[in-house]
């Protein structure tokens, strides 16, 4: 999958048409993206999406025809030859719906309700080759992790690999907070907090924003979050 050249061409998977009208809405008013399709069930965005070749596919889970999560394993899933990224963008935030799209090779999990900030965010993520959650799931899959996942007493804690500012964006994305949230936070540019995450990522060796989360609730860095 290599970046686009021109504003990236996304295909809308939903058989809602007031919901593709909104995402067709916010899409479009971006400079670097546009819409190129839309389809309001499962097998006609499969056949839309190998015939158009979109740079990214938007995909609700519960379609007719064809859900959105088989529509990501025939798309991105393990042996295809030529995957297409496929951001999940769906109202059903189910923990079984997230593992399965991610494992079939999503390159993030959106809700619906997160807004269009996060929706735009996400795009321009997966373009990036970085993978987007929407910040309730991600906290959620951590907190039922944190137990389980909590390291064995040591004589001494071995130092953070980490800079201080680097920590305390660490415990921020372990919050659920996206860039322009950690920006506002600590009062940098969204494009500072994305360098230091980038920064972060790359010291701790993880393969994204879940991976640097899990990372702080194992070493300790990020308490357990408080439950709803």
């Amino acid at each position: 999958m290599t970046a686009p050249l021109g504003p990236t061409r996304i295909l809308l998977a939903d058989d809602q048409e007031d919901i593709r009208s909104g995402f067709r809405l916010i899409l479009g008013s971006q400079p670097d993206m546009t819409v190129v399709g839309e389809a309001a069930d499962g097998l006609t965005a499969v056949d839309l999406a190998r015939t158009l070749r979109p740079d990214l596919v938007l995909a609700d889970i519960r379609m007719p025809g064809l859900d959105g999560l088989e529509l990501t394993r025939r798309l991105a899933g393990p042996g295809v030859p030529d995957p297409m990224r496929v951001l999940v963008v769906t109202t059903f935030d189910h923990d079984d719906y997230v593992r399965t799209a991610l494992r079939d090779g999503a390159c993030g999990f959106l809700l619906k309700r997160s807004g269009p900030g996060l929706l735009i965010e996400g795009v321009r993520a997966a373009m990036a080759g970085d993978m987007l959650i929407s910040p309730q799931i991600t906290v959620r899959l951590l907190r039922n992790l944190a137990p389980a996942a909590a390291p064995a007493p040591a004589a001494s804690p071995a130092p953070s690999p980490l800079t201080a500012r680097e920590q305390e964006i660490a415990r921020l994305v372990a919050e659920g907070l996206t860039n322009a949230e950690i920006g506002e936070r600590l009062f940098i540019t969204a494009g500072t907090a994305k360098t230091h995450i980038a920064n972060v990522q790359a010291k701790v060796r993880a393969r994204n924003r879940v991976g640097i989360a899990a990372w702080s609730w194992e070493t300790g860095l990020a308490g357990p979050a408080p439950r709803e």
